[in-house]
This record gives structure tokens, sequence and C-alpha cells, in this order.
């Protein structure tokens, strides 16, 4: 995957921001990655939001939308992020091919030679300058000049019509006016939108609508785990040649049980008719993906088997598990949000290692590596996780 990259505060994120993004992808980048700021080094702390509501505001704003990824690395490390921190973390995590592509607006291109380690930036990123505020093209290193439409809207001038309750919402996307509007933020009159009712199955509306009420279930870091999951198995659905949309619902939702109480993880995953194994009523955790299968079908009307069995048994596994449970149970393993993966495991998932590698050989090796993690560590490992090992190194 070729990955651009735009920071920023995005207190609140505008139409603006989305546009510019969605500009680079016309040079050959297959997604962007929005990363919101904890405390931006070049502006001092003002009266915006808190990094959460601007992380979520952001999350709704991209709904359904696979062209954007969100990361909240400098929001998880906190104070002030440097480029080159979130640059180096993630071409670790994400193993781009080529070089990542680092999205500046010409507003902040001049003072680029103040950055730190500004050369080794322009080293590890093609940089990107896109118009905002001018058609400036004065730069001290390499770059590419993106050309793009000034779009006269700034975060500041958006904060100042919500607060003057004067022509804000059209430049704001939907989601994100929604949580402005129903949270009160910057001064809008608290108001509930009226959520509108769920579209037929399959199709955009539907796995946005979806997106949307997963992410009401979970906190931000959960949500874009899930996300990460969805994006990851749509990127590996498409290289395998399998369906795009249903490894999206299926990694989108695959988690959509994690943050319930245990009494209600039990409720929802017995009524699959199946008893619980030792190990499930010592770890009710685990029961997680039975009963998001289930929820799925009763929440969201989702009876595709391929998607059950997906979300069922992308812990554990199973043996004779059909293409898409391993390409989901493969991106649950490698999503980048998580810190403990072996960079070589994300190499041969989003790039191959000396050409392609096939699913099985690709679900082999991940399953391999995570069940030797556990063991490693005394923790235990269900059955039939086992016997999916014992097959693979009998």
């Amino acid at each position: 995957m070729k990955y651009a990259i735009l920071g920023g505060s995005f207190d609140p994120v505008h139409n603006g921001h989305l546009k510019m993004a969605a500009a680079v992808l016309s040079l050959g980048y297959d997604r962007i990655i929005l990363v919101p700021a904890y405390q931006s080094p070049f502006k001092s702390p003002e009266q915006g939001e808190t990094a959460e509501l601007r992380l979520q505001m952001l999350l709704a704003a991209v709904s359904g939308d696979r062209r954007f990824t969100v990361d909240a690395c400098e929001i998880q490390r906190g104070g002030v992020s440097y480029t080159i921190d979130t640059l180096s973390d993630i071409i670790e995590r994400y193993q781009p091919e080529g070089k990542p592509a680092l999205i500046l607006g010409d507003d902040l291109a001049s003072a680029f030679p103040k950055w730190k380690d500004a050369g080794r930036v322009a080293r590890e990123a093609d940089v990107i300058i896109a118009s905002r505020r001018s058609s400036a093209r004065t730069y001290p290193y390499p770059c590419t000049f993106l050309g793009n439409t000034v779009i006269d809207i700034s975060s500041g001038s958006v904060r100042d019509l919500i607060r003057q309750s004067g022509g804000w919402e059209p430049l704001i996307p939907d989601g994100a006016r929604r949580i402005i509007n129903e949270c009160g933020l910057y001064g809008a009159r608290k108001r509930r939108e009226e959520g509108g009712r769920m579209p037929e199955s399959g199709g955009a509306d539907f796995i946005r609508y979806v997106e949307d009420v997963t992410r009401g279930m979970m906190k931000p870091s959960r949500f874009i785990h899930s996300r990460n999951v969805a994006l990851h198995s749509t990127d590996m659905a498409v290289r395998y040649g399998f369906d795009a949309d249903k490894a999206y619902l299926a990694g989108l939702t695959h988690d959509i049980c994690k943050e319930f109480g245990a009494d209600e993880m039990r409720e929802y995953a017995l009524k699959d008719g199946g008893a619980l194994s030792e190990l499930e009523n010592e770890k009710p955790s685990l029961l997680h993906g039975r009963a998001a299968a289930m929820l799925i079908q009763e929440k969201f009307g989702i009876e595709d088997g391929e998607i059950i069995e997906a979300v069922r048994f992308h812990t554990s596994g199973r043996e004779g598990m059909g293409p898409l449970a391993k390409i989901v149970y493969i991106a649950d393993k490698i999503e980048v949000a998580r810190t403990t993966v072996d960079s070589r495991l994300r190499r041969l998932a989003f790039v191959g290692e000396n050409g392609a590698i096939s699913l099985d050989a690709l679900f082999n090796t991940v399953m391999t590596a995570t069940v030797e993690w556990l063991m490693e560590r005394g923790l235990t490992v269900a059955d039939e996780t086992l016997k999916i090992y014992s097959r693979i190194h009998a």
C-alpha cells in the first residue's frame, strides 16, 4: 500500500481537510493516514476541544470511506509530538510500499527548516505541498506541489461561525457535525439529530450505518482497532480475490461485543446453541467473537455465513475455516495499532516478501507466531487453536 500522511489538530475536522487529502490520492497513493495531534508544536493550547472529542469527530467524519484511516499515535503519546517521530512510527507499523508522502499546507511549508530533524523528514518522506491559503511555491527541499483548488476554510473560522450560530454546518462532514450538535461543542446549541432508519442490507449506506452504530458501542481506541482490521481485511480480500464489502463488515464488527460485561457476553454467545468450554467459563472475554456473531444477526440482519464465521472465530480460529475467516483472523493479529506485532509479519501481510505469499501460507505463519507468543508467556491456548497449530507443524 502507498500511504500519505496528513497531521493536524482537526479542531474540528472540516471538508477542506478531507478534500485536500483526497486530492493527494490522484498522485497514486492508496490511502491517507489522518493523525490528530495531542498538542501541535506550532500552536499554543487554546480554547478548542479535547483530544478525545477531536478524535471522535475525525472517526465520524470518515465513516464508510476506505480511502482514509485514522491513527491516534500522537494522542496516545501525549504532550508535543514531532513529525519525525510520527513518521518513523508509521513506517515501522504500516510497512508502506516505498516512501510515505507527508502532506503539508503551504501555510506551514516556509517554516519547515525549523522543524525537528527537518532534513531527515525530507529524506524519509515524499513531501507534498498542498494549497491552503495561497499558491506559494517556496520550499527548501525536494517536493511535489499538489496544485489543488484552494478552499478558504480553517478550523478557527469554523469555530467562530459555530459560536456565532451561522453557516457552519455545510463546512463540516456529516458525522462530525452530528457530534458537534449533540454534544454542544464550540458553543453550539445542543440538539439531537434524528437517527436514520437502517438501510437495506448491502451497499455503501448500509456499511456506513453499521460503522456508525459500531463506533457508538466502543471507546475510540477499540473502534480504531476494529476499523483498521476492516481496512486490512478489505485489502487482503482484494489481493486474494474475495468480496471486499464482506471483509470490511466482518472486520468492522468482529469486536462489537468486546466491551460487554461477562453476563451479557455469555447471554449472546449461548444463543448459538453451543456449550461453554472450560476456558470460556474461566475467561468469559473469549466469548466476544461468538457473542458478536449472534449480535450482528439480530442488530443488522447480517445472515451471510462467511461473515458470521469470520466474526465468530477471529480469536481462536477453527479447523476448516474459510478464506474470509482466515483473512479476518490475520488482520486482527497484525493490525497496525497493536504494539507487540513483529514487523516481519506485517511486511508479509501488507507487501509480501520476495513476491506474493498465498493466503494459507500467511495464515499458517500468523497462527504459528500467535500461538508461540502465547506459549512463551505461559498463557493458555484454546484447544481449537492448538489443533490448527499441531496440524500446521505435523
